[in-house]
């Protein structure tokens, strides 16, 4: 323990000795310069042991493990040299100097401050490496020292920079730290490459259509290729999705599947028009192009099996494609005249060849993409309309019965954007019925803009064009937009609207189902199930309260044996201390509900304080002759066992509901 003394002694000697001043190691001799130069801090340097002076002992240093504290020190001092960009001089250790760090020429005008809070972050840090070593160390033998060299210590710093990044936050938290959401680099695994490669890009289009950011959507796209179901990645990925909700992955995930099956069945019809010796240039370009089913039907009707061909096809067979094709680049060599043919149906006269090249241009206008995307985004700026009417042959002779039903929609009209879900549905069921006439109303105005557009500025023509030439200019787009363009849009506005009314149909029918099935339960009580009618009587089954059946019975309310079934009622009530009475909601619900609310009233069940309640039957009469409950009541009629239904709907309604099918229930919209 002398030792320790000893050595904090020598090491204030060392520190004085050099002149008596702590910045000396700013000069330095040169040869401490040239040690300088030939030493590398990346590089590994064989230890040394360094031998002490003559008729001078040295106990043995023994390396001692490092606590965490002095692992943090070191990891310290190596980030402050390696902002100082300085390097260690080897010193003798039988001196027991302390070791400074030199700085490199460019770094010589530091401030003296900032070098003498370094300088007491290294004495501290060398005096406890001291002490440390020293307190492991009891014996003090007259050996030569095996004490480590610094560039050891330089080597050990060194691959602590490589093992660790220093100020920078743990791994674990880059995430919480930087950016609070988690949110990746867009694309992280590159560009997507699709089964079947359109014109268009698959992310874009999909945060298009479902107004999700694109780097979540090539993020999702990669998820589920990896077969990723959507609770897993709702979960344990929402760093990778911006958090986005169950249902939300849900949309994405159809929108997704619709746009592959686009481009599966367009490059399928591809293939078949390769085939067939049908595809041309501009033909493959419009297919891949499509992103809708429509927008595919739309260019592949004319070249399906059995169809005549459109009018610009049959003037593409009779040789006048490159009339057209010259009409659009090079209009002043055109000379129609000259594809009249006296002996050719259709090139008979100068109004047939006229009347093909025409066909031929509305057809071009019609598959071009920009003039479609022009159109479209012309539509969303005006009033577009949906309008029903009764149709001639159903008001002629059609059933009057059916034709009241959509007696609302005889004479309806409604914006595309206003109208509602079960509206729509509800008119295409008459058109399915052949009782209502469905359009859709564009103004005249999007035409006259379109036309003005396509004529002055997408397909205006290089060069002059005689008054002859521009009129069949104007007559092919006003041809291209009442015959091509028009129908296409409305089967679009119809198409998209069925599309989200059935899409709304099904969470509507979701919500209220969920609603139906966390009623609560009116547990520990035992109930009257009854089930109301005229004819056949009212059915009545009371249940225990673990829904055990204790008794099931007819009784006649409204055929004028009213008081003399209320006496068995109330027997059975007293009987099974039941206080509790649910009633159905179906034929003579209310008759019945006033039957036992005048008992009620007049106490007539004293001493029970009895209470009843109406429950909606949907789907109890086709439970009640289902296989299951045949199995589950066995003894029973089918008309009790309805009754039974209804009481155990109240007692535990989940447990109930969950035996019928979903469609039976009655909560959905025009299911």
């Amino acid at each position: 323990m002398s030792s320790l003394p000893r050595r904090v002694k020598c090491e204030a000697k060392s520190f004085t000795s050099e002149d008596d001043d702590p910045h000396s190691f700013l000069n330095l001799t040169s040869e401490s310069e040239e040690e300088e130069e030939e030493w590398e801090p990346k590089r590994k340097i064989t230890k040394r042991p360094q031998l002490p002076k003559k008729n001078e002992t040295k106990p043995k240093k023994a390396a001692a493990p490092q606590p965490a504290v002095a692992r943090k020190r070191i990891k310290k001092v190596a980030a402050i040299k390696e902002e100082m960009d300085v390097s260690l001089p080897v010193a003798p250790a039988e001196e027991n100097t302390m070791q400074l760090l030199k700085p490199k020429e460019e770094g010589a005008g530091t401030k003296p401050e900032i070098l003498n809070q370094k300088l007491e972050v290294l004495k501290k840090r060398k005096i406890n490496s001291f002490q440390l070593k020293n307190t492991k160390n009891s014996k003090c033998d007259e050996k030569p020292s095996t004490s480590v060299p610094i560039e050891g210590d330089s080597v050990k710093l060194e691959k602590c920079e490589e093992d660790f990044a220093f100020d920078e936050p743990p791994l674990k938290k880059i995430k919480s730290t930087t950016s609070p959401e988690g949110k990746p680099v867009k694309n992280l695994r590159g560009k997507i490459k699709e089964e079947f490669e359109m014109n268009w890009d698959i992310v874009q289009a999909l945060s298009e259509i479902t107004n999700v950011e694109p780097w979540v959507c090539a993020n999702l796209i990669c998820l589920f290729q990896e077969e990723n179901t959507i609770p897993f990645i709702a979960r344990y990925r929402k760093e990778l999705i911006n958090n986005l909700e169950a249902d939300a992955l849900r949309e994405v995930q159809q929108v997704l599947e619709e746009l592959r099956a686009v481009a599966k069945k367009t490059h399928l019809m591809i293939q078949k028009l390769k085939k067939e010796g049908k595809l041309c240039e501009s033909l493959l370009t419009a297919l891949l192009n499509c992103r809708t089913l429509e927008e595919l039907d739309h260019v592949t009707t004319p070249y399906k099996t059995g169809s005549k061909g459109t009018k610009a096809q049959r003037a593409k067979q009779l040789g006048l494609e490159p009339a057209a094709l010259s009409f659009l680049q090079n209009p002043m060599e055109l000379d129609l005249f000259s594809y009249i043919r006296p002996n050719t149906a259709g090139l008979k006269t100068i109004q047939e060849v006229e009347a093909g090249v025409q066909h031929i241009l509305a057809d071009i206008f019609a598959k071009d993409k920009d003039t479609l995307d022009f159109v479209r985004k012309l539509c969303q700026q005006r009033y577009i309309s949906i309008q029903s009417a009764l149709a001639k042959v159903s008001s002629k002779g059609g059933n009057e019965k059916d034709i009241n039903k959509f007696q609302l929609y005889h004479e309806f009209s409604c914006n595309i954007k206003n109208i509602q879900h079960h509206q729509i549905l509800a008119i295409n069921r008459g058109e399915n019925l052949k009782i209502l006439t469905v359009k859709v109303n564009i103004p005249d105005g999007v035409k006259n803009e379109f036309c003005w557009w396509c004529v002055n500025e997408r397909w205006r023509p290089k060069q002059f064009l005689k008054p002859e030439l521009m009129r069949i200019l104007r007559n092919s787009v006003e041809d291209a937009y009442k015959r091509l363009i028009y129908p296409l849009l409305c089967r679009e506005f119809r198409s998209k609207l069925t599309s989200d009314a059935e899409k709304e149909s099904v969470m509507m029918f979701g919500r209220n189902l969920r609603q139906l099935l966390l009623t609560s339960p009116v547990r520990g009580r035992t109930l009257m199930g009854v089930d109301p009618g005229y004819k056949h009587g009212c059915k009545l089954a009371i249940i225990s309260p673990t829904s055990q059946i204790l008794h099931t019975d007819v009784v006649y309310l409204h055929s004028g044996q009213g008081f003399r079934e209320a006496e068995k009622i109330k027997r059975h009530l007293l009987h099974f201390n039941c206080s509790t009475i649910a009633i159905g909601n179906g034929t003579a619900c209310r008759e019945t509900e006033a039957y036992f609310a005048d008992l009620i009233m007049k106490k007539y069940f004293a001493p029970l304080d009895v209470v009843y309640c109406i429950v909606s039957e949907a789907g109890a009469s086709i439970y009640s002759v289902s296989p299951e409950a045949a199995k589950e009541m066995p003894d029973l009629d089918p008309n009790l066992r309805s009754a039974v239904s209804i009481a155990r709907r109240v007692q535990d309604p989940l447990a109930e509901l969950v035996k019928i099918e979903p469609k039976h229930i009655g909560v959905g919209m025009y299911q």
